[in-house]
C-alpha cells in the first residue's frame, strides 16, 4: 500500500465525536444557560459576557412559557457552542463561592444576634473576643434593646440592627483575609 493510499484511508476512517457526545454537550452548555438565567443582572454584568449571550440571557428571564423558556434554552445553547465555556464556568465557580461565603456569614451573624439577645454581655464578649474591630458598646446597647423587644413582642427593630452591625463586621473580616488560589488544590 503506497502512503497515499494509507493517508486517504486514515482521513476517511477518522471519525468526529458520537451523536452521543455531541447532545451530552449541547445538554451540558444548555444547564450552563439555565444556571446563568438564575444569577442577577450585577452577577451577569460581573462575569463579563459576550453582548449577545447576555441579552440572550436576560429575555430568557423574562420569559414565563415552557415552549419559550425551552427555545431559549437552546438558543443560550447554540451561542455557547460558538464561544468557550471555560471562562465563564471558572465565573460561574468564582460567584458560587463567593455566595456560599456570604451564606455563611449570613448563617453566623443570625448565630451571634441569638446569641447576644439569650445571654448578654457574655456573648458581646465572647464575639469582641473573635474580632476586636467590633463595637462592643454598640453590641451590648443593641444586643439589650433587642432582649426588651422580645420580651415585649415588639417589632425587632434592633435585633434587625444588631444583625446588621455583626454582618457588617464579619463582611470586613471577610475581606481581610488574603485569598489564595493554590489551595483548593
Amino acid at each position: 500500500m503506497s502512503d497515499f493510499e494509507y493517508e486517504e484511508e486514515e482521513l476517511f476512517n477518522v471519525r468526529g465525536p458520537s451523536k452521543s457526545s455531541r447532545k451530552r454537550e449541547s445538554n451540558a452548555l444548555q444547564d450552563l444557560g439555565e444556571e446563568l438565567m438564575q444569577l442577577s443582572r450585577q452577577q451577569l454584568e460581573d462575569l463579563d459576557l459576550p453582548e449577545n449571550l447576555f441579552e440572550a440571557v436576560r429575555v430568557g428571564q423574562t420569559i414565563t412559557a415552557h415552549g419559550g423558556l425551552l427555545r431559549q434554552r437552546k438558543y443560550i445553547g447554540k451561542i455557547l457552542r460558538s464561544l468557550d465555556s471555560g471562562p465563564i464556568r471558572e465565573g460561574l465557580s468564582a460567584l458560587r463561592g463567593e455566595t456560599a461565603a456570604l451564606v455563611r456569614i449570613q448563617h453566623q451573624s443570625e448565630m451571634w444576634r441569638d446569641r447576644m439577645i439569650a445571654e448578654g454581655d457574655a456573648a458581646v464578649n465572647a464575639f469582641v473576643g473573635s474580632y476586636p474591630e467590633a463595637d462592643r458598646q454598640k453590641l451590648r446597647q443593641l444586643s439589650r434593646e433587642s432582649k426588651k423587644e422580645r420580651e415585649k413582642s415588639a417589632p425587632p427593630r434592633a435585633a434587625r440592627l444588631l444583625f446588621k452591625e455583626l454582618r457588617g463586621v464579619l463582611e470586613r473580616t471577610l475581606e481581610m483575609i488574603p485569598i489564595d488560589d493554590d489551595a483548593g488544590e
